[in-house]
């Protein structure tokens, strides 16, 4: 039997278990320690506050359980110079960072942030929470219940080995490059990770800007959306085609043709994209380098005929630029009728809570 000593300290050791640790399937797959970081690129989250991190120089993703579940109305966040509050907890200055990604953590509200302090190969990577009060705090990765997955991905002369990853059903899907015949490459690979993953799927899609079908561009920014009963990913790449691919097609791990069904203009790079509902209707809201902020009317994407010839300007699903988001460059949304955004402005570079348009 056991000494009423022995049930007492097991109770008690119970007792210090955090609650968003014990939850189920929170870190089924997961070890302690501390995840090694070359970078801290793209982001996504999982299930339970699990945080995906890419980590491209090394063609990684990291999943760490954050531990942060605990729900918030955050209503407005509003930080000035988000660069030198970012800066200051890394012991240097906004100048010296550079800011990768933004997502929203949906079991609590906390924003957080991706950043390189330092230029080059000895950037330090850091991870930022921006919490319902506003306050941010640098994320610790010491001693994290933690998983990570190798991938089959390689950089080229111009492209990362990891593009953007995005969670979907329990799947999480990476985009980027590898040395296949067909180069760019979207994987769907299970959560929790094993250690075997498939070399995903080769991916094709017809260019209008530049008038013929490309298998090396890189997407870009993507998100996971339902067309017609049937997930896609819609994908937003370099000049700037919008192309829609059936999930089911990406996880046979082969050769996916996907269907451009919108070109948004040429001379531009798409920076992150989201799916929003307003009066009843589907819209895309995309952030770019030299193109403004989309706002992308879904209606009709199911029945859009394909594009397959050269396109001079624009053509497809129809856009309106929201002029009020100038200098948007990343964004999540929040809620269903709030987004989070990073935007420079004459006055710097602010992380803000704005309206969806």
């Amino acid at each position: 039997m056991f000494s009423r000593s022995r049930i007492l300290s097991a109770l008690t050791a119970l007792a210090f278990v955090p609650a968003s640790l014990a939850a189920d399937g929170a870190t089924t797959g997961m070890k302690k320690g501390t995840p090694e970081l070359k970078a801290a690129g793209a982001l996504a989250f999982g299930p339970d506050g699990v945080l995906f991190v890419a980590d491209a120089p090394n063609s990684t993703v990291h999943a760490i359980a954050t531990g942060d579940t605990k729900s918030a109305d955050v209503k407005s966040i509003s930080i000035a110079k988000i660069d030198e509050v970012v800066g200051g907890l890394a012991g240097t200055t906004g100048s010296d960072i550079i800011i990768n990604d933004l997502k929203v953590n949906p079991a609590s509200g906390s924003v957080y942030i991706s950043a390189a302090s330092g230029k080059g190969p000895g950037a330090k990577p850091l991870i930022v929470k921006i919490g319902a009060d506003g306050k941010a705090s640098e994320v610790s990765l010491k001693d994290v219940m933690c998983s990570s997955v190798k991938l089959e991905n390689k950089a080229t002369k111009r492209h990362p080995a990891i593009t953007s990853i995005s969670y979907h059903k329990g799947d999480l899907y990476v985009a980027g490059m590898t040395t296949e015949e067909w180069e760019s490459n979207l994987k769907a690979i299970p959560f929790p990770f094993s250690e075997a993953t498939s070399k995903g799927a080769g991916v094709e899609i017809y260019h209008g800007a530049h008038g013929k079908y490309e298998t090396q561009a890189p997407i870009q920014t993507f998100m996971a959306y339902d067309i017609a009963g049937q997930t896609h990913m819609l994908a937003s790449y370099t000049c700037t085609p919008l192309v829609k691919f059936p999930v089911a097609d990406v996880k046979k791990g082969e050769k996916v043709k996907g269907t451009t069904v919108a070109e948004l203009g040429n001379q531009n790079r798409p920076l992150d994209i989201i799916a929003f509902k307003k009066d009843g209707k589907d819209f895309a809201l995309i952030s770019n380098s030299s193109r403004g902020v989309m706002k992308v009317a879904l209606e009709g994407v199911d029945k859009a005929d394909a594009i397959t010839s050269r396109i001079n300007g624009t053509s497809g699903l129809k856009y309106e630029t929201i002029e009020a988001l100038k200098g948007t460059s990343q964004l999540d949304k929040l809620n269903d009728t709030m987004a989070v955004v990073i935007r420079k402005t004459d006055k710097g570079t602010s992380l803000e809570t704005v309206t969806l348009p």
